[in-house]
């Protein structure tokens, strides 16, 4: 997986430079351009963000944003000619502008979006769904377990425009959500993903390695060559690969959910809503 090096909303451009301060007591100071960027139209500000991510620059007419870590611009916002000052609020990720001659104020909500790779992962809903509900998970997180019935109502409200992918992120304390991973994504190979899914869930406080194979027998899995998946390096790089889309995703805990690769704050069903109609509307 790789990050979209864009934005919900769009931004503008400018030159960074960097420099190694120098400590206390010290008798000199180094310093070096770290990146030039050439802009089509006179900087009036500029602002980068406190993580090191984003340099944004106001322009006429525009807020062009670049990554600190080099490259072209990855967005551009049209904003009032008007506008001249720009500054960054990481805590809220908002830029606010202001016009000092216009007398006023925008603030411009920002949201990263996720290239998040689901190719070979099982899913429900139309494959080809204009939304696409991708969600990190656990097999021993019981937010994870609870979040299931919500799911399925969102599925239900939505069966022709909504797919959702589980992907895997086991938590290093939990022993056996590694495994419990794997076992799901063989049981895959033979049609009962979602079937041992579930389960996996429901004994949560009892998994193991003998509960897993145990809930594998009583959903009927051919056990000799669920073994035999389950043993297969390309099952367990699904695993890993999960893990590492995660951590480029900036993943911290489960469950985290993606909505076209827009990160879900508000896990209530309005917060659903809200957001897949948004993305609905935009696919219109």
């Amino acid at each position: 997986m790789k990050k979209v090096l864009g934005l919900v909303v769009a931004i503008a451009t400018v030159c960074a430079m960097g420099f190694s301060a120098a400590p206390a007591g010290s008798v000199g100071l180094d310093w070096q351009i770290r990146q030039e960027l050439k802009l089509d139209k006179e900087p009036l500000d500029i602002a980068s963000s406190a993580d090191g991510k984003w340099l944004f620059v106001l322009a006429p007419g525009e807020i062009l944003v670049y990554p600190l870590t080099g490259g072209d611009s990855i967005a551009k916002i049209p904003v009032d000619p008007a506008m001249d000052r720009l500054s960054f609020s990481q805590q809220d990720n908002c830029i606010v502008i202001l016009s000092r001659t216009g007398k006023k104020v925008e603030i411009i909500e920002l949201q990263e979006v996720h290239d998040i790779d689901v190719s070979g992962l099982p899913f429900k809903g139309p494959e080809n769904a204009p939304v696409v509900i991708t969600i990190f998970t656990d097999y021993q997180c019981p937010y994870c377990a609870r979040l299931e019935p919500l799911i399925s109502q969102v599925l239900a409200k939505y069966p022709n425009q909504v797919k959702y992918v589980n992907k895997n992120f086991p938590l290093s304390n939990h022993k056996f959500a590694r495994n419990a991973a794997i076992a799901a994504l063989a049981a895959a190979r033979q049609d009962k993903f979602w079937e041992i899914h579930h389960k996996l869930y429901e004994n949560m406080n009892a998994l193991g390695d003998e509960k897993i194979r145990q809930i594998a027998v009583e959903l009927g899995v051919n056990i000799e060559q669920w073994e035999k998946d389950m043993a297969d390096p390309a099952i367990g790089n699904l695993v890993t690969r999960d893990m590492v889309d995660a951590q480029r995703a900036g993943v911290r805990g489960t469950p985290s959910i993606y909505i076209n690769g827009k990160f879900l704050k508000n896990r209530s069903l309005e917060g659903f809503q809200a957001m897949i109609e948004e993305e609905l509307r935009r696919k219109q």
